[in-house]
């Protein structure tokens, strides 16, 4: 009894592990599914060698590493950090780190702008309607029934 429990365990235990590489594994002839959810020839003989070497003994990274050397790196779905994929990994943060830096130097410049416009008008130049709104937009303050801080405590208070 204890036998069949202890073989149960073991093929679930299989069973969940190939499951799981499959799902992280493209199929080569489909390209946009998994080997788990394709039914592909090679989808197929791909997930009966994943059990084979599962019940061989090889951990996970051992199997992921020779599907990557007999299909190539574009196997698997999440591709390892190195020279070749630093653009697609990084660029991320660099389109972020852009975005920073546009937004942040919008920022100074209305800011100095709103300086240099303060200094016009002490020199006694005339304002544009623009700068006119703007000037009124920085120096006129909030209705003080209508800020965020007060809708904030009403909307909590209830």
């Amino acid at each position: 009894m204890e036998n069949k429990d202890d073989e149960m365990k073991k093929s679930q235990v299989v069973e969940a592990r190939a499951r799981n590489i499959s799902h992280n594994v493209r199929c080569t002839e489909c390209g946009s599914q998994s080997i788990e959810d394709s039914q592909a020839d090679i989808a197929i003989l791909l997930r009966k060698l994943i059990r084979d070497e599962i019940q061989s003994g090889k951990s996970d990274k051992e199997i992921y590493k020779k599907l990557e050397e007999e299909y190539g790196e574009t196997v698997l779905y999440a591709p390892k950090f190195d020279l070749q994929t630093a653009a697609l990994w990084l660029s991320p943060l660099l389109v972020a780190g852009a975005a920073a830096g546009v937004w942040g130097y919008k920022k100074h410049r209305q800011k100095t702008n709103v300086h240099i416009m303060a200094l016009n008008l002490v020199r006694g130049v005339p304002l544009t309607p623009k700068e006119k709104e703007t000037m009124l937009d920085l120096l006129i303050p909030p209705p003080q029934g209508l800020t965020p801080s007060s809708l904030w405590s009403r909307w909590r208070g209830r």
